[in-house]
């Protein structure tokens, strides 16, 4: 049986400590040890993106990544994105676009499309379907989503210009 180890990062801005088991993914984490549960389980084997969350500043699969490899560094959840009860851009145009039907694929959705507007505050449609390429969803079709992340990018721009 493997030692568990101490790891510490930062999630949403706070400090955490826990400890893990080194065959242990940040999912699993993230999830069972961290009772941060907003990011889902889908594939566990990095082809659907719902697990996905943003680690030093870029977008990755949860399920692929070890939570040892989480020591020191800046991680991002679905449960960081809104202040408190005020949602963001992104999830609000998720909701008043419809883009979304069971959730589960939602979160992260959302945290891909917080990742392409961090790099890219004005994206075409062409560059939004693919940087949401490897984010699966089996509800919905992806329009909707799209045009969510067009509304949040647009709603961004217009309250930078204020």
């Amino acid at each position: 049986m493997s030692k568990k180890r101490v790891v510490t990062t930062t999630i949403n801005g706070d400090t955490h400590e826990f400890l893990c088991e080194p065959r242990q993914t940040l999912l699993e984490v993230l999830r069972d040890v961290l009772d941060m549960t907003g990011t889902k389980e889908g594939c566990s084997n990095g082809n659907c993106g719902t697990c996905t969350v943003i680690m030093n500043g870029r977008p990755v699969n949860a399920c692929l990544v070890l939570g040892l490899e989480a020591e020191g560094a800046e991680l991002r959840t679905i449960e960081g994105v809104a202040t408190g009860t005020h949602l963001d851009e992104v999830q609000t145009a998720f909701l008043e676009g419809a883009a979304l039907q069971c959730g589960i694929c939602t979160p992260g959705f959302i945290m891909q499309s917080e990742a392409l507007l961090e790099q890219n505050p004005n994206p075409t449609e062409d560059e939004i379907r693919f940087f949401l390429a490897g984010n699966l969803c089996r509800c919905t079709g992806y329009d909707k989503i799209v045009r969510a992340v067009q509304a949040a990018a647009e709603k961004r721009q217009a309250a930078a210009a204020n």
